[in-house]
């Protein structure tokens, strides 16, 4: 993103949604279209499960869970991040119920042990009759890949790279300091919606003046501008025409985490990046969602709100109204995302016409059914 911004900024106009309606029901109910998603979206594309600052040490990990299949993603000796399938290759047990550190990975049932690179280093009672061989039994890798300091794994066994992929958005948010930033608190929501009903409602802010009371008074809702309107990128900017960031105070509750110009001290951005990040760039914090679809009619959703990692050691640091005010804001839109799911799920339901305003989720229909058709 260029420090000043310019004419390319435009306000969300009707060109993309002439005629454009929501998608229909069976999109929101259907098993089968649910499997679709997660074999053509979530295992063969590149998806978001977590930020470097998560595993700083040689021996940390966590565990995530993407298309079904549970991951372990590691910090190995070598300063290497990796991801591993959660399997044993003895019997098929799963190894890691949590995040931990450890210096090894170890089988709870026979254990078998890994060092965090993968390797087999330990195999009880094996020996070496039959022609086993330690090294034919590594763990199974998962491909992964660093984009501004968030960690993403793509399951397929030979997936375009990253930098590939993500290349619409080289340097554009390098002063941000993505990478730096830490997570003062992560909170896990579990919404009995649709995924995709959770990208539409980020997509548009015609619902504020209604659902959003406190957020609609710092940042008006018809003063959205986007920067990026067609493909897997998705977004742009609302101005904070009250107070200096979007917290319960109206003050900034923490130092700036990006070198910023006088016009970007009084804006939020907001980005959707396909399939399941929402980024949302305030001056002082950084709130990412990560989408998790556990059933079409059910989303987990892990929200992080992550500072600079200077801000923590000093007295002006008020997290806490930052998290209170979006995690207010969080569960409104979960609300009415659960009331959409209601009412799609009636015979009644037919899709509707998108707006004017509505040009983002409109947007996001046409890929997501790019993929799933």
């Amino acid at each position: 993103m260029p420090t000043t911004l310019t004419p390319r900024f435009r306000k969300t106009v009707d060109t993309f949604t002439t005629g454009a309606k929501t998608l229909a029901q069976r999109y929101f109910i259907s098993p089968e279209i649910f499997a679709k998603e997660q074999e053509n979206i979530f295992s063969s594309q590149w998806v978001l499960v977590g930020h470097q600052s998560q595993i700083v040490k040689a021996g940390d990990y966590f565990v995530r869970e993407v298309a079904g299949e549970s991951l372990i993603i590691a910090h190995d000796q070598n300063a290497t991040l990796r991801a591993f399938y959660n399997v044993c290759r003895h019997r098929g047990t799963r190894l890691c119920e949590e995040s931990g550190h450890s210096s090894t990975i170890q089988c709870p049932y026979h254990a078998w042990t890994y060092a965090l690179d993968g390797r087999l280093v330990g195999a009880p009672n094996m020996g070496k009759e039959g022609g086993f061989d330690k090294d034919e039994y590594s763990l199974h890798a998962i491909n992964l890949a660093l984009w501004n300091g968030f960690i993403f794994v793509d399951l397929a066994d030979e997936p375009t790279p990253l930098e590939k992929v993500f290349a619409p958005l080289a340097g554009k948010f390098t002063h941000w300091n993505l990478p730096k930033l830490r997570s003062a608190r992560r909170i896990d929501y579990d919404v009995r919606a649709n995924w995709k009903l959770i990208f539409e409602n980020y997509s548009e802010c015609n619902h504020c003046p209604g659902v959003h009371p406190a957020l609609q008074k710092l940042t008006p809702y018809d003063l959205a501008e986007n920067d990026l309107s067609e493909g897997p990128f998705l977004g742009g900017f609302m101005p904070i025409t009250i107070g200096k960031s979007l917290t319960m105070s109206g003050n900034a509750c923490a130092s700036p985490v990006g070198d910023f110009n006088a016009a970007e001290f009084h804006r939020v951005f907001y980005y959707s990046i396909f399939p399941n990040m929402l980024l949302s760039m305030h001056p002082d914090y950084v709130m990412v969602h990560q989408i998790c679809p556990q059933s079409p009619e059910r989303t987990l959703i892990l929200c992080d709100w992550l500072f600079h990692p200077e801000a923590f050691d000093r007295p002006d640091f008020h997290p806490e109204d930052a998290i209170d005010f979006w995690d207010m804001t969080n569960r409104q839109d979960w609300r009415v995302c659960e009331l959409s799911q209601q009412g799609i799920v009636s015979r009644a339901y037919e899709p509707g016409p998108y707006s004017p305003r509505e040009s983002i989720p409109a947007a996001w229909d046409r890929e997501y059914l790019r993929y799933v058709g």
